[in-house]
């Protein structure tokens, strides 16, 4: 009896760890794989450490999804990233530069099955689709911000690429800042790249001794906000709460929370829902916001900026009530305010 009574348990055991293999096995085939890809490191504490949130978002709500990312894609090795993880059965890819929209729709002919977002871009197709935010919005109350702290009337603006997205953020930051104070300037310095820290420093740098004692950013780095801690100037961040790196100047910064849109693109995905579009929504989708106030900004300063981003929410107030989304998304001037040229 003893005999038989141990064999039994062996092949219990056995059939449970067969059985738990099975179950697993199950589960990994059931995961909605889905795949993202960066142009910039992750601990970059701006664009892609964004989306990185996003994706982290995404998994921790969804149990159903898998995740894998890449960072630091150049533009000629983005096609080969991409093919690979459609090769290797992601069913959704969100490609995150604006760079990288025409290999997204090279690679998405050969995958029909599969589901493509490209982040920033103009262009879809049958199986991709393109998303963004109205992050210009909360550039602008972020120069309302600047434009209340300025004391010289001088503010810098590191920017990235001379594409409409980046100058119409330089324009309605601007806008805030000249709507409180119509004296003001700022002044551009482009540094070709979206993330090179020792160049994006350097523009900074430049900028203060032109006597700027502001710095704003589009850029992917806080290397900026660094520069203008060194030098005790105020500063607004881009893409996070960059506090960190300037805690006596930081003003604010326009900020992104892609996570409740990577959910709500996957869940239509798995229900078999979704559909190609050209995603564009701001403070009513929750898609941007801007950062808490830093500790130099007073309230009377806190309360004006607050309403407005209320009355935007709430599509009281809009920004650029003269023009178009089309118009916008294609800007490529700069407004009065602005110093600097535009590279062709």
């Amino acid at each position: 009896m003893k005999k038989k009574s141990w064999l039994t348990g062996i092949v219990i055991v056995l059939l449970f760890s067969v059985l738990s293999t099975f179950v697993l096995t199950v589960q990994a085939q059931d995961k909605l794989k889905v795949a993202f890809i960066y142009v910039s490191p992750v601990g970059d504490f701006g664009w892609s450490y964004a989306h990185d949130q996003g994706r982290k978002y995404l998994e921790k709500t969804l149990n159903y999804v898998e995740t894998a990312y890449t960072e630091s894609v150049a533009p000629p090795d983005v096609e080969r990233v991409i093919r690979d993880y459609a090769q290797k059965g992601y069913k959704v890819i969100f490609t995150t530069s604006f760079e990288f929209m025409d290999p997204t729709l090279e690679v998405a002919k050969d995958f029909p099955d599969t589901i493509f977002e490209h982040c920033s871009g103009y262009k879809t197709a049958k199986n991709v689709g393109t998303y963004f935010g109205r992050i210009h919005e909360a550039a602008y109350l972020s120069g309302l911000v600047a434009g209340k702290m300025t004391r010289k009337n001088r503010l810098g603006f590191v920017a990235a690429h001379p594409i409409p997205e980046v100058i119409r953020n330089i324009n309605s930051f601007t806008k805030g800042v000249r709507e409180v104070n119509p004296q003001a300037t700022v002044k551009v310095v482009w540094t070709g790249s979206w993330y090179d820290p020792p160049k994006e420093k350097e523009a900074a740098l430049s900028l203060i001794e032109a006597g700027a004692d502001v710095i704003a950013q589009h850029q992917d780095s806080p290397a900026a906000l660094e520069a203008a801690k060194e030098k005790q100037v105020y500063s607004v961040g881009y893409n996070n709460d960059m506090s960190q790196f300037n805690p006596e100047g930081f003003l604010t910064a326009p900020v992104w929370n892609w996570g409740p849109f990577y959910v709500e693109v996957v869940k239509s995905v798995k229900e078999g829902t979704w559909k190609s579009e050209a995603y564009w929504k701001g403070f009513e989708a929750g898609i941007i916001d801007i950062a808490p106030y830093g500790k130099v900004v007073p309230q009377e300063v806190r309360d004006f900026v607050d309403k407005r981003k209320q009355e935007i929410k709430e599509g009281k107030f809009k920004v650029w009530p003269d023009k178009s989304d089309e118009e916008l998304l294609k800007m490529n001037y700069f407004i009065e305010g602005v110093e600097g040229q535009i590279p062709k």
